[in-house]
Formats: C-alpha cells, structure tokens, sequence
C-alpha cells in the first residue's frame, strides 16, 4: 500500500509568515515616510511650494496615513512636544511670509506641545512659537508666543480644540541691548539689573474670545500618529501639518 505523505508545517514557519509581512509593512511605512519628509525638505516648512509640489506633498501625505487608517488616537503616544516641519496653513505661511518680508522681524521654530498621558477624552494642547527681532532679542528664539487650549477627543481622529489664551514671555534680549541697558564695563546698578529681571520675567496673557464673548474654537484630524511622527488637518480647508517628535520643552 501507498503511504501518502503529508507536508508538515511547523508551528514556527506559520508564525514566519506573518511576522515576515508585519516586517515587510513596517519598512515600507518608513519608506514613505522618509519620501514624505525628503518631498517637503526644501519648501521652508510650506512658505516656498508651487501647486505640483503641493500635489507631491499630498500623494505622499496620504501614501503614510494609509498606514494609520481606522486606527483610534493613542493619547499616551500624543502626549510630548512635537516640531513642524510643513504646513499649509494660512494662519501659519502668514508668519513665514512676514519674516521673508520683513527685517526686524523672525520665526524660528515652531513646536506643539500636547499634554494627555493617562488621559483617556482629552488634555491641553499649546501651539509654540518662537520669534525675535534682530539686534533686540536673541537670534531665533528671542521670545515666545504661546497659544494654549483645551481639547477633546469627538471620535476615534478627531479631536475639538477650544483656544482658551495667548501668552507672550521667555524674553531673551540680545547682549548689544543688554550693554545699553547695563553697561558692561560699569557695575550694574540696582535699577539696571532691576530692569534686566523684568524684561527677562516679563509675561503677557490675552484671553481668546470672539465678538460674542465666547471661545473660539476648531476641529483637527490627527490623521497619523506614532513615536516619531504626526500628520494633521485643520477640518474645514484649514491646512495640513507635519510634525517631527522633538524633545521636551519646559514652559
């Protein structure tokens, strides 16, 4: 009699299979990641695009949210400070364009800083802008604009931000303004250094409301999310961002 013989698979060859696929999945999403960080590279964080870099930058937008699809928010995973690196927001190009514009007058880096760990329906959100003017304050990051809201989550992506204040301080003035103020080669009077600790502590808050006297708020699709990257729209034709993870900031 004929023995038929069977193909023997091991537990260990069927766990292969799709462990091989998770793997081949993870590199093809850190694939097109790097194409969608290496497409937005030379636009200035969106102030320098043409409407066929637009439309690279969109193909690849969606090329990494495909990944992410479906997927609900992980709030601990949100929570931390986040670098832009591209946006097309008009209410940000704006800033971009003034300082291409204007002398006195510079944007550096721009963070959003999310605070939700352990939260499960929300948390405070605050958008960071550093700014300067030339020969005034320090280069870059001579001063902080800080816009501050609450948000919850409305579903699984979206999440309504609900602008609470606009905060201006870490005031950093340049050494040239610094000697104006308090000489270097004089001992710094009582009223000098005074006027130093001042400036330097200085902080200015603005509540956010509109003509009805209530908050302003808006909706935002966070529409990928892991360790290192966020991708999001402002629902309404408000713009796309891209965020890198950057370290902490202390505020």
């Amino acid at each position: 009699m004929d023995v038929i013989a069977f193909p023997v698979c091991s537990a260990a060859v069927i766990r292969a299979v799709p462990f091989k696929k998770s793997l081949d999945a993870e590199t093809e999403l850190e694939d097109k990641k790097y194409e969608l960080l290496g497409v937005i590279r030379d636009t200035q964080r969106g102030l320098v695009t043409t409407a066929d870099q637009r439309s690279v930058i969109e193909e690849a937008l969606v090329s990494v949210e495909a990944f992410d699809a479906g997927e609900a928010i992980d709030l601990g995973e949100l929570d931390g400070t986040w670098r832009l690196q591209y946006t097309s927001a008009p209410d940000v190009l704006i800033l971009f364009e003034s300082a291409a514009r204007l002398p006195f007058f510079q944007v550096g880096q721009i963070f959003q800083k999310f605070e939700c760990r352990d939260e499960s329906n929300g948390g405070v959100v605050r958008n960071i802008v550093k700014w300067s003017i030339p020969s005034l304050l320090e280069e870059q990051e001579g001063a902080t604009l800080l816009v501050s809201a609450k948000f919850s989550v409305v579903s699984s992506r979206n999440i309504y931000l609900q602008f609470e204040e606009i905060a201006l301080n870490n005031i950093n003035i340049s050494e040239e303004l610094q000697a104006l103020i308090a000489p270097a080669i004089l001992p710094r009077s009582f009223i000098s250094f005074q006027i130093l600790q001042f400036i330097r502590a200085f902080k200015a808050e603005f509540p956010v409301r509109n003509p009805g006297r209530t908050s302003v708020g808006g909706l935002y699709y966070l529409s990928y999310l892991d360790k290192n990257m966020l991708l999001g729209r402002a629902v309404g034709g408000g713009g796309v961002f891209v965020f890198t993870r950057a370290q902490a900031i202390v505020l």
